[in-house]
């Protein structure tokens, strides 16, 4: 106990810093202003702005990156509840009774339930996130590469198991990212790979114009399809404040979905996702009134937003311990860290405890800012959703184009950008989800780093994945979700968890 609160100390010194303070603010503060943009969620907008942390010292870098992490996820909440547009798969159930609310005039009390819902399981589940990741990171030092093999393939079946729709898709989805992660020079042998000739690959395709295309880009292109460039319809505002009833109906569920949402966001893939859901069909099932979802439900609004706000959270736990993204958003704070010389894992909170338990203290921070920052700017957002979407992609596309030039100065990764963007599209349209593609893109090179290791130190033989303990148990646990995504009755839960009511 006296180690977590001097580490909490520690993180709270390096957080509280001028510097990183307002780095805090600013990340949540431009989060949310491009979260509550229609159609584009927090993946896209961690990728937009990525290259605002290039020039930024390590810790501040990623001290803003999760500021406009969960200021996006509350930007895209209040997209939900104000004008029925989910900026994410994770925010569709707080259409159902945010939505609701907001047509009877009550958009005030949903957009404040799902901001204190949020500072709620924010706090706790990075109590949770500072109590976990040490002894985590002690058990991830007894992982050998055979076992970082058996734990990267479990997480990319994870991520299949918790995409969306068709099973087979996500697989493609993986193998397509991983195909992508080879392209380049061969570290081994020194042979190019699927170059294709071009001098500018030689050093691989980078994450930048990956990622800003895959979401950033293709969201955009998906929105003005959807709307036309015209802006959104948005709701009344007759109350800000919850009242007594509102509060006593809200606060058990809350607790519910934040315990939910933690023990769900660990898992690769969709954990938000899922969580959100799996706390809104909670929430029915134990109501005595399950006639009120779907009505404007108080508790329809604060279960899922904690579920959202604490699965998010949560995973951070094996990006950081693990130094294994769990979504697409971690593997873009992976890259992040890549950027500036930083190699997640187990090491990072001996060789680097400021940045570890600086990030973790600034989380508590940043979830504090974002309440105090937006229940007084409600009306603010409410009054840029009205301006028309057509005015406001330009700016978005040109940030884009200079955050990606800026990554080297090279038009060519201007060019794949749009390259990907017009990808992600298509992906889109044929509903593949980009987020399995970036897993595999993500951990392509290091599920290939350990497996050329693991198969060196065997002597070349492949046995010494099922026969080391940790990592037979890794792949025994890998073949029983396979196993159970061929099962009909499995695969027709998965299917209604993921429908939209």
């Amino acid at each position: 106990m006296m180690d977590l609160l001097g580490n909490l100390l520690l993180g709270l010194s390096v957080s509280l810093s001028p510097d990183n303070l307002l780095l805090c603010f600013g990340g949540a503060l431009i989060g949310t202003l491009i979260g509550v943009l229609p159609g584009l969620g927090p993946t896209a907008t961690v990728a937009m702005l990525l290259p605002l942390t290039f020039y930024l010292p390590p810790v501040g870098a990623l001290i803003m990156l999760a500021g406009i992490f969960y200021g996006s996820q509350y930007g895209g909440s209040a997209t939900a509840i104000l004008v029925n547009l989910p900026g994410e798969s994770s925010s569709v159930v707080t259409c159902l009774d945010g939505h609701a609310m907001a047509r009877q005039g009550r958009a005030g009390v949903a957009l404040a339930t799902a901001a204190l819902a949020s500072l709620f399981a924010g706090i706790v589940t990075t109590i949770l996130i500072a109590v976990a990741g040490p002894p985590l990171a002690g058990v991830a030092l007894a992982f050998g590469p055979a076992e970082y093999v058996s734990l990267m393939l479990l997480g990319l079946i994870g991520a299949v198991t918790l995409a969306h729709g068709s099973v087979v898709k996500a697989i493609a989805m993986i193998l397509l990212g991983l195909l992508l992660s080879m392209v380049g020079t061969d570290v081994n042998s020194g042979d190019t790979r699927f170059t294709f000739g071009l001098p500018q690959l030689y050093d691989g395709i980078d994450f930048v114009p990956l990622a800003m295309g895959l979401f950033g880009l293709a969201e955009i292109i998906s929105s003005l399809e959807q709307t036309g460039g015209a802006g959104q319809t948005t709701a009344r505002i007759a109350s800000l404040w919850p009242k007594r009833e509102d509060v006593r109906q809200a606060w058990p569920a809350t607790v519910r979905g934040t315990v939910m949402g933690a023990l769900l966001g660990i898992l690769p893939g969709g954990g938000a996702t899922l969580g959100s859901f799996a706390a809104y069909s909670l929430e029915k099932k134990v109501s005595r009134h399950p006639e009120r979802f779907g009505h404007g439900a108080i508790e329809g609004v604060a279960a899922p937003e904690a579920a959202n706000n604490a699965a998010s959270q949560a995973c951070f736990i094996p990006m950081l311990s693990l130094g294994i993204p769990p979504n697409a958003i971690m593997a873009l704070m992976i890259g992040a860290m890549t950027i500036h010389g930083i190699t997640p894992g187990p090491q990072i909170m001996a060789k680097q405890p400021e940045l570890f338990w600086g990030m973790i203290a600034s989380m508590l921070i940043g979830n504090v800012i974002l309440v105090i920052l937006n229940l007084p700017m409600i009306g603010l957002w409410v009054r840029l959703l009205r301006v028309p979407y057509g005015y406001l992609f330009p700016a978005i596309l040109v940030f884009c184009c200079i955050g990606t030039y800026t990554l080297n100065n090279s038009g060519f990764n201007v060019l794949l950008m749009a390259l990907f963007g017009v990808l992600g599209y298509a992906l889109r349209k044929l509903d593949c989800e980009p987020a399995p593609l970036m897993l595999g893109f993500v951990l392509g090179p290091m599920l290939e780093e350990n497996l050329g290791r693991a198969l060196l130190l065997s002597g070349g033989d492949p046995t010494v994945f099922a026969t080391r303990p940790i990592s037979g148990s890794l792949l025994a646990t890998a073949a029983l979700l396979l196993i159970l995504m061929v099962m009909p009755s499995v695969r027709r839960r998965r299917d209604e968890a993921f429908k939209d009511d």
